[in-house]
């Protein structure tokens, strides 16, 4: 099933969310179609309209939003005076809150893709009234034991790439979790200091992502550059801000233990079955502990949902979805 044509949208704003942030939104599609958010990845991608060809532009009113500190959204994380305490799981989550009454939208499907697989998955646990079904691709479950994987972990297949990342950490903290290390980095006073730690993470990004590897163009612009790492070092470094500052469950993940808050919630999981996270059995595991979900498995595809084979799987989720209910009228 191919993509949908390319659309544009027919509505945008900046939304206040509070904490001097202001968040970019867009609206495509049928003004009177069913509701659907897109959450992309990151945390600090950004949206991008190849989102918007998912979904029915017929069918569906598409809502894209740049989160906090990224895309269009001011302040930029990219900017050092730019205060990321008031960045976090919670202050993302009532942002969403906010922007749907702000669109008159009673219930809407939640498309997640990576970092934005755990904000919907936290989304529609903590506001299951608010989220009428989930497709989710490159799924997370955002546990220090997926962040351990990726940031130490895949060290063993990429050696000399993974040398490097850890030669940018101080000694004395290369023991512990690299992540909180490369964001005290980025956080220096220096901005040599930080260029570098934003360079040296991109860099591994690339390397565990790619075979063989590749450069990433996004990764070449500096204000992208320092604004990801900056916030993907930040989630990462403080557990993604799950499990109201507890300890406990910190490793297993808070929203694997929750997922029954799910039942009841339709969702599609889409993974391809070369995706990094499978090493761990997250999306297996999410699958069997939430009642009403499907897992669909794409061969021979890594961590992309732009991968033809993903991309078919993900247009047929909305497709079936949008059977489900009828068309509301934009409030």
């Amino acid at each position: 099933m191919p993509l949908y044509p390319e659309i544009e949208p027919y509505d945008h704003g900046m939304l206040d969310v509070g904490d001097g942030n202001r968040v970019y939104w867009e609206t495509c599609g049928n003004p009177r179609g069913k509701p659907a958010v897109v959450l992309h990845g990151g945390p600090g991608s950004g949206s991008n309209p190849w989102f918007r060809r998912l979904f029915d532009p017929e069918a569906y009113r598409i809502v894209l939003l740049d989160q906090r500190g990224c895309g269009r959204s001011t302040p930029h994380a990219s900017a050092y005076e730019t205060d990321m305490s008031v960045n976090t799981t919670a202050h993302l989550m009532a942002d969403l809150e906010l922007l749907r009454r702000r669109l008159g939208i009673e219930r809407w499907l939640v498309w997640g893709v990576s970092w934005g697989s755990v904000l919907g998955l936290r989304y529609a646990q903590t506001h299951p009234g608010s989220v009428s079904e989930l497709v989710l691709t490159g799924v997370a479950t955002g546990s220090d034991a997926e962040v351990a994987l990726l940031t130490r972990g895949l060290g063993q297949f990429f050696p000399e790439a993974f040398e490097r990342f850890v030669a940018e950490v101080p000694e004395a903290e290369r023991a512990g979790n690299l992540a909180a290390a490369y964001s005290r980095l980025i956080e220096s006073p220096d901005p040599r200091v930080r260029e570098r730690a934003a360079r040296a993470w991109t860099d591994w990004e690339t390397a565990m992502a790619a075979a063989p590897p590749r450069s990433v163009p996004r990764y070449e612009d500096p204000v992208f550059r320092m604004g990801f790492a900056r916030t993907v070092t930040h989630y990462w470094g403080n557990g993604h801000f799950l499990g109201e500052g507890r300890e406990e469950s910190r490793e297993e993940g808070v929203v694997l233990r929750d997922a029954p808050l799910l039942e009841g919630i339709p969702g599609t999981l889409v993974q391809g079955s070369l995706d990094p996270g499978n090493l761990l059995g997250v999306v297996w595991r999410l699958h069997h502990a939430w009642p009403g979900s499907e897992l669909i498995v794409v061969d021979d595809v890594g961590h992309n949902a732009g991968a033809p084979d993903m991309a078919e799987a993900l247009v047929a989720a909305t497709d079936r979805y949008v059977r489900r209910e009828p068309a509301q009228t934009e409030g």
